[in-house]
C-alpha cells in the first residue's frame, strides 16, 4: 500500500465553448476498470447525440491500467491528452470523459489536443482532489483533569484528532501517518506523563483536501 496519493473528489464535471464546441468535461475517481467503463458508458448514454465521448482513464496504486479513446477524433488529439493531464496532476485511480458537441468549426490537431486536454483540467479543477494518507488510528483514554492539555497539544501537533468521546473518562481517537507511529506514542506518554491508556487501531486512507494552489504543482 503507498503511504498516500493523490485523486479526485468523487465526482465532478465543467462546460468550455471554444469555437462554438461545447466540451463537457467528467471526472470521477474509479478504482477498478469496470467501474471506469460503467462511468464512461453513462455518459455516453446520457450524451448519446453528442458528436463525441472522448475518455481516458488510470487504475491502480502504479498505475497499471492505462487507457485512452479517441472517439473518432483525429488520432492522438483527444485521448492521449486526457490521459496525460491525469498524469501530471499525479492523480490516481481517476476517469475523465469528455463530451463534445460540434460547433461547426474545425480546431485543427493543436486546437483538438488544448480543448480536450483543457476540458479535463478544468473539470480537476471543479471538482477538486483530494491526499489519500495511510494512517494509523490511536485511541487514547486519560482523566479529565489531562483533556484540556492533550487536546490542545494534539491540534498543534502533526496529528490528527479525528473526534472526542466523554465516556466515564475521556476518550481521543487521533491519527498519525504510518511511519510516525512510534513517535506518536513517545509523544503521548511525555505529554500525559505516562498517564494515557493508548488503544491501537487499523491503518486505513484518510483524505486531506488539497489546497486549489497546489492541486497543479
Amino acid at each position: 500500500m503507498l503511504n498516500s496519493y493523490y485523486t479526485v473528489k468523487p465526482e465532478g464535471e465543467k462546460e468550455l465553448v471554444i469555437q462554438k464546441s461545447r466540451f463537457i468535461g467528467y471526472i470521477r475517481r474509479c478504482e477498478t476498470e469496470e467501474e471506469a467503463n460503467t462511468f464512461i458508458n453513462e455518459i455516453k448514454k446520457k450524451h448519446k447525440d453528442a458528436t463525441h465521448n472522448c475518455s481516458a482513464y488510470l487504475i491502480g496504486e502504479h498505475d497499471l491500467i492505462q487507457k485512452a479513446n479517441d472517439d473518432g477524433e483525429p488520432s492522438g488529439t483527444a485521448g492521449v491528452p486526457m490521459l496525460d493531464v491525469l498524469k501530471k496532476r499525479g492523480l490516481k485511480d481517476t476517469a475523465a470523459v469528455v463530451t463534445r458537441y460540434f460547433g461547426g468549426t474545425k480546431l485543427g490537431a493543436g486546437g483538438l489536443i488544448r480543448a480536450y486536454s483543457g476540458a479535463v483540467s478544468e473539470a480537476i479543477d471543479e471538482t477538486g482532489m483530494v491526499e489519500r494518507r495511510l494512517m494509523k488510528q490511536m485511541n487514547v483514554t486519560i482523566d479529565y483533569s489531562l483533556l484540556g492539555k492533550v487536546e490542545n497539544g494534539a491540534r498543534q501537533s502533526k496529528f490528527i484528532l479525528d473526534r472526542v468521546n466523554y465516556l466515564e473518562k475521556v476518550e481521543l481517537v487521533l491519527y498519525t501517518e504510518n511511519e510516525d507511529q512510534e513517535e506518536f506514542r513517545d509523544w503521548i506518554t511525555n505529554i500525559t506523563s505516562g498517564q494515557a491508556e493508548l488503544l491501537e487501531g487499523d491503518l486505513s486512507y484518510r483524505e486531506l483536501d488539497v489546497p486549489s494552489d497546489k492541486q497543479k504543482e
